[in-house]
C-alpha cells in the first residue's frame, strides 16, 4: 500500500472543531488503498504560551528542560485528533516523536534529523492504523527529547516521508497553494498548479512564507513530492516536485518579495586586493549574514561598497563597521533601511535570454529606481525603495503575464 503523510500547521489545528474537521476528512479518505500518516504542530499559540510560562519560571531555562516543555504542545494537539478519529470508528494511535523513531543530534532547540527508525510506524500500518505523529520533535543518543527549531513540524513530515518512501507528503496550511505573488499585493496573483524544487527553495529564500525553507531542502534532497493544500477547503494545491525534461518549465513562475531589507554604504575605502575581505571578515564574524554585494569604483583610488543586512542585524552592523574602522579605513558610511528586495523566479530562464532587460525596461517605465541587482540561473533580483513595492511588483506580474497559465 502507498503511504500519504499530511502535516498540518498550529493555525489549522487550533481548536477542537478545527481537529473534528480534519477528522472528517480522513474519514473520506479511509476507504483508500493508502496508509495515512498525519504530522500536527501545536495547536494555535499554545507554542507561544509555552514560551512565555518558561520566561516567567526562569531567567535562563535549562535547554534541556525548555524542549521538554515545548514538545508538550504537539503531544496535546495528537492525542486529541487520535481521539477523534477512534471516536468515528477510525482506528489511530498517537506517537510522540521519540516514539515515531526520529532520532536527532543534541542541539536543544534546533536539533537536526539523523535517522528515523520505521519499525514502530510500519507495525501500526499493519494493523490497519492511521498513525498521527508530533511534530518539531525527536529524542537524541542520551535519550532527551529535543525539539527541531523553527519550521520543525513541516521537516518532521518530510523526513518521514522521506524514511518511509512516501507517495506524496502533504502540506495543509490557511492557503489553498502557492501563488504567482502575494494575493494581498496584487490582486491578478495566480495560484500555480506545480513548481520545481529549485523555484519553490528561491521563492522561500526570498520572503514566500508558504513552506519552510528548510522543509523543501529535504524534500529536494531526497525527492520527496511536495503538495501545499488548504486546510479546510478543498483543491489540488500547488505539487512541488523535481524537474523534468518534458515539464514545459513557464519562463518566470512567480515573484517573490522580502521587506526584511537594509543596504549600508561605505564610502572612501581603499581600491585594492583583499578590500572586501577587509568589510566583511568582521561582519560575517559578529554573525550577521550578508545577501548582496556591490563595489563601485570610484575616483583618486578610492571605492565605495555596498551592501545588504537583514533589517533587525543593521544596528549591529553598524556598530561591527565604527569598531573596525581603523581595519576597514574608510571616509563615512550611510545606511537605509526602507527597502525591499523583489525577484523574479523560474527555471525558464536557463534557456532564455532576455529577461533582465525585460525587467529592468518594465521598472523604468514605471519610475521604479534599481539600487541593486543579483542574479543567478533562475533569479533575477533587484534592491528598490519601499514605497515602489506594490507598483513593481503589480506592474512586473502584468509584464510577464502571469496571471496567464
Amino acid at each position: 500500500m502507498a503511504i500519504i503523510v499530511k502535516k498540518f500547521g498550529g493555525s489549522s489545528v487550533s481548536t477542537i472543531p478545527k481537529l473534528k474537521n480534519i477528522a472528517k476528512q480522513i474519514l473520506i479518505e479511509k476507504n483508500s488503498k493508502n496508509n495515512i500518516l498525519i504530522v500536527l504542530s501545536a495547536m494555535g499559540d499554545t507554542t507561544d504560551k509555552l514560551v512565555v510560562m518558561s520566561n516567567k519560571a526562569s531567567k535562563s531555562p535549562n535547554p534541556k528542560d525548555y524542549d521538554m516543555l515545548l514538545s508538550t504542545g504537539e503531544q496535546i494537539s495528537v492525542s486529541l485528533l487520535s481521539m477523534i478519529l477512534n471516536d468515528l470508528g477510525i482506528e489511530a494511535t498517537s506517537l510522540t516523536g521519540w516514539q515515531a523513531g526520529i532520532r536527532t543530534d543534541s542541539a536543544n532547540m534546533a536539533a537536526r534529523i539523523s535517522n528515523i527508525d520505521t519499525k514502530r510506524i510500519k507495525l501500526e500500518f499493519s494493523k490497519s492504523r492511521i498513525v498521527v505523529v508530533a511534530g518539531f520533535q525527536g529524542i537524541d543518543s542520551q535519550k532527551n527529547i529535543t525539539t527541531l527549531g523553527r519550521g520543525g513540524s513541516d521537516t518532521t513530515a518530510v523526513a518521514l516521508a522521506a524514511a518511509l518512501k512516501a507517495k506524496e507528503c502533504q502540506i495543509f496550511t490557511d492557503v489553498d497553494g502557492v501563488y504567482t505573488t502575494d494575493p494581498r499585493i496584487c490582486s491578478k496573483a495566480r495560484k500555480l498548479e506545480v513548481l520545481t524544487y529549485e523555484e519553490m527553495l528561491e521563492m522561500s529564500g526570498l520572503g514566500s512564507k508558504v513552506l519552510q525553507l528548510r522543509s523543501v531542502e529535504f524534500a529536494s534532497k531526497y525527492n520527496v513530492p511536495l503538495r501545499v493544500l488548504h486546510a479546510h477547503q478543498e483543491g489540488s494545491g500547488t505539487l512541488i516536485k523535481k524537474e523534468e525534461k518534458k515539464m514545459e518549465g513557464a519562463l518566470i513562475s512567480g515573484i517573490a518579495f522580502t521587506k526584511d531589507e537594509a543596504e549600508v554604504m561605505i564610502k572612501g575605502v581603499k581600491d585594492e586586493p583583499g578590500v572586501a575581505a577587509k568589510i566583511l571578515g568582521p561582519i560575517g564574524e559578529a554573525n550577521i549574514e550578508i545577501d548582496m554585494i556591490v563595489q563601485n569604483v570610484g575616483s583618486n583610488g578610492l571605492a565605495d561598497f555596498t551592501f545588504t543586512v537583514s533589517r533587525n542585524t543593521l544596528k549591529k552592523a553598524l556598530q561591527v563597521i565604527d569598531k573596525k574602522k581603523k581595519i576597514m579605513m574608510y571616509e563615512s558610511v550611510s545606511s537605509k533601511s526602507n527597502i525591499v528586495k523583489v525577484s523574479l523566479v523560474g527555471v525558464g530562464m536557463r534557456s532564455h535570454a532576455g529577461i533582465a532587460s525585460k525587467m529592468f525596461k518594465c521598472l523604468a517605465k514605471n519610475k521604479v529606481n534599481i539600487r541593486m541587482i543579483s542574479t543567478s540561473e533562475i533569479k533575477i533580483s533587484v534592491v528598490i525603495d519601499q514605497k515602489n513595492l506594490e507598483i513593481a511588483v503589480q506592474a512586473l506580474h502584468n509584464e510577464f503575464k502571469l496571471e496567464k497559465k
